[in-house]
């Protein structure tokens, strides 16, 4: 059982929900990256999502958009992402590390290449923005080989057959994605998210994961009432937008947003 797996099967055991964070490698500065990477598991974080800079993150909206252009200022590559995973891991072994990405830079180091220096660098997951599962096997083939757990996302126009092929080839957990349109859209409907996050969980026995929309304690609570967990990024990424001239500013925010959000999940599981 991998790193991934182990973490979310103790966070069910104590009866809570994962709490994941995304940021962008390398955004604002890559000096700054592992440092809040400890600071949001410090704060009770469970699983780090790290996404990897791109020129063309085409599922991303205006504000995760300027995060990878400001990690690609000081030319941020994948092999310096790993580079990043592995200094994060000389503290900490436990955290999983899950990438988040576009198919491109993986497909020009080459699958097996990637897979080998991810599992080298300490990364669990994979989710590939861009990578329909039913054209991924060669790539989970890598992957699952070195054991890191390709994860594919669910979106509310999903029909449910195609929920069911999505399923089978996920491994780790499921990424269900609450919105319709990029990261950071508005207008959360908890109530639909609920109801459809309760049909998709009868229909495979992965934990499944509630991203984008999630905000803050008060909209992560009822989401984690249903889903086995939530990631929360874009809210994450506003506050390293406005706070990147100040390190020190910057890692007070994004600790205090966090610590919200999991004092509002332990208390919603109480």
């Amino acid at each position: 059982m991998g790193r991934l797996t182990s973490t979310i099967n103790a966070v069910q055991a104590s009866a809570q929900k994962s709490l994941v964070a995304y940021i962008v490698a390398g955004d604002p500065h890559p000096d700054q990256t592992v440092d809040l990477m400890h600071a949001l598991v410090a704060e009770g974080v469970d699983i780090i999502e790290l996404g990897v800079p791109f020129t063309d993150p085409e599922a991303e909206g205006p504000v995760i958009q300027l995060a990878h252009e400001r990690a690609l200022v000081h030319q941020v590559t994948l092999l310096k992402v790993l580079e990043m995973v592995t200094a994060f891991r000389l503290e900490d072994a436990t955290t999983p590390v899950v990438l988040m990405g576009y198919l491109n830079p993986i497909e020009a180091m080459g699958y097996e290449a990637f897979a080998e220096q991810a599992s080298l660098s300490g990364v669990d997951g994979l989710i590939t923005v861009n990578l329909p599962p039913e054209e991924a096997g060669p790539l989970a083939i890598a992957l699952q080989t070195k054991g890191i757990d390709p994860i594919y996302l669910l979106a509310p126009t999903t029909t449910d057959a195609r929920a069911a092929a999505v399923c089978r080839a996920s491994r780790g957990f499921v990424y269900y994605v609450s919105l319709k349109g990029t990261t950071g859209s508005g207008g959360l409907d908890i109530k639909a998210v609920c109801e459809r996050v309760a049909h998709l969980k009868a229909q495979t026995t992965l934990p499944l994961f509630v991203g984008f929309g999630i905000k803050d304690g008060a909209t992560a609570a009822p989401i984690a009432a249903v889903a086995d967990g939530v990631v929360v990024g874009s809210a994450i990424v506003t506050l390293m937008g406005e706070n990147q001239a100040s390190p020190e500013a910057l890692k007070l925010e994004v600790s205090e947003l966090v610590r919200d959000i999991r004092t509002a999940l332990n208390a919603s599981n109480a």
